[in-house]
Order: structure tokens, then C-alpha cells, then sequence
């Protein structure tokens, strides 16, 4: 089976480096990779000398498109038993406490920001765009706009997830609202991630992962009520399946970036 996830260790620095490696499909995640991020998160968890994480994207045109189009879902007929296949990925949701630095280059939308919403910070280069696509296609965003209310002010990710496919927040846009909190030159996000993720890495392991538990302490209360609200809201929100699908095909590319 093709690896949808590449992990390299440096057992020099304690850096791993989690790759999503689906470039020809803009790194969206299926559900081949969804399990092997799962593997992966757990497999850094059991090995010591990994001290701190960067997590990026194949290829130049995006980090991460969010759920591909192309995967089946089954779904129990009950909205009180909603499956969500993106709500386990990313590394909180799998218990992993050693911190993790997002590398973003180009797209980051959607079920993207399940990933972005569990990393400790980001790091981009200019060519970085961050969207929600749900509302333009007849979907609530329910998963996605509670993270990322926690990671920027509440009218930009209010506006960001409102205004859909029409609009793209810009990487320098993104770092003024401390979304990203460091801005790079074009294809250099990883190189200074990793960087970054070293200095971390050269720290008594007991307290880094001690702070990012705390950190995200102060976060999951919340996470946990909004979650909570989120599969009735998209089973009351979510236009059908084949309706999503119409307006997906219709979709046109005009948008501004800001």
C-alpha cells in the first residue's frame, strides 16, 4: 500500500517531520491517510527520542485541502450518531503531548484547520492561503469554526468561514491576526519550522511536554462544549449529499485574497 504519511526522525535534534504526501491530490486526506496519521501520531508518542514534531504538506500548491471529495463515508441514519472521519487525525485527539509546528506552503482549507487547530503554532511562508470552503457548498462548519475560534479573533474566523470559497486570508494577513506566528520567504516554512522545533527539542523533554498539556488545558473546555453542539448542527445545517455535490461541480474560481 502507498504511504499516504511519511515520518523522518533526526535523532541528532529529536525532530520528526510529518509529511502529508498526496501533492497530485493537494494533500486532501482520505481515509488511507486518516489511519496512517493515527499510526503515525502514535507511533512518535512511543518513541523517546523524538522530542518535538514539524508537520507539513507534499509539494508547493498546498498543505492540506481538507477531506478529499473522492472518500465514502458511511453514516448511521441516526443525527445523534454522526461519524465524523477527520475528528480523530490530528495529534491532541491521539494523545501525543510533545509539541508539534505546523509548516504551511500554499492551501490550507477546511478539514485542514483539524490539523492546524491541533498543532502549537504555525509557521508559513508567503504563499500560504488559508478558506473555509463548507458554506459554499451548502455544509455547516461546525468542527473547523469552533478550532479555529480559539487560534484568531472572533470576526476573522467569523468572516473566513461565512464568506466560503470568495475569499482567502492571506499568509501576511494570517500572521497580523496571530493565526501564523512566523512569516517566511517562499519554501522555507519547513526549513524554519524545523529550526524552531530544534531549539524545542534541545529542552528536558518532562518540561515541554508538561507546558503543552497545560496549554491545551486551557483550550479543551471549550473545544469540548462547541464539539459537543457540532453534529446537530450539521444534521439540521447540511444540505444532501447530492445537493453539495451540485454545488461543488458549479463552484467558480473568482475569490480575493486579503
Amino acid at each position: 500500500m502507498t504511504s499516504a504519511v511519511r515520518l523522518t526522525a533526526d535523532k541528532n535534534t529529536g525532530v520528526a517531520v510529518v509529511t502529508l504526501d498526496r501533492p497530485d491530490r493537494l494533500n486532501a486526506v482520505d481515509l488511507t491517510m486518516r489511519d496512517q496519521l493515527r499510526e503515525v501520531w502514535r507511533e512518535v508518542r512511543f518513541d523517546d527520542s523524538v522530542r518535538a514534531v514539524v508537520l507539513t504538506g507534499a509539494g508547493e500548491r498546498a498543505f492540506c485541502t481538507g477531506l478529499d471529495r473522492d472518500a465514502v463515508v458511511p453514516q448511521p441514519s441516526s443525527p445523534y450518531m454522526a461519524d465524523d472521519p477527520l475528528l480523530r487525525v490530528g495529534p491532541k485527539s491521539n494523545d501525543l503531548w510533545k509539541p508539534v509546528i505546523a509548516a504551511v506552503r500554499g492551501m490550507a482549507c477546511g478539514g485542514a484547520f483539524y490539523l492546524l487547530g491541533e498543532s502549537d503554532f504555525l509557521v508559513a511562508d508567503t504563499t500560504a492561503t488559508f478558506f473555509d470552503p463548507h458554506t459554499t457548498y451548502g455544509m455547516v462548519s461546525a468542527y473547523e469554526s469552533v478550532l479555529m475560534a480559539l487560534r484568531m479573533p472572533y470576526g476573522e474566523v467569523a468572516r473566513m468561514m461565512l464568506m466560503g470559497t470568495a475569499e482567502r486570508i492571506s499568509a501576511q494577513r494570517a500572521h497580523d491576526i496571530g493565526l501564523v506566528s512566523e512569516l517566511t520567504a517562499p519554501g522555507e516554512a519547513l526549513a524554519a519550522a524545523t529550526s524552531r522545533a530544534a531549539v524545542i527539542a534541545g529542552h528536558p523533554p518532562e518540561g515541554v511536554q508538561g507546558t503543552v498539556r497545560a496549554l491545551w488545558a486551557a483550550r479543551e473546555q471549550a473545544i469540548a462544549a462547541g464539539f459537543a453542539q457540532a453534529p446537530h448542527l450539521i444534521a439540521l445545517g447540511n444540505l444532501p449529499g447530492e445537493r453539495q455535490a451540485e454545488l461543488f461541480t458549479a463552484r467558480r474560481p473568482a475569490f480575493r485574497t486579503r
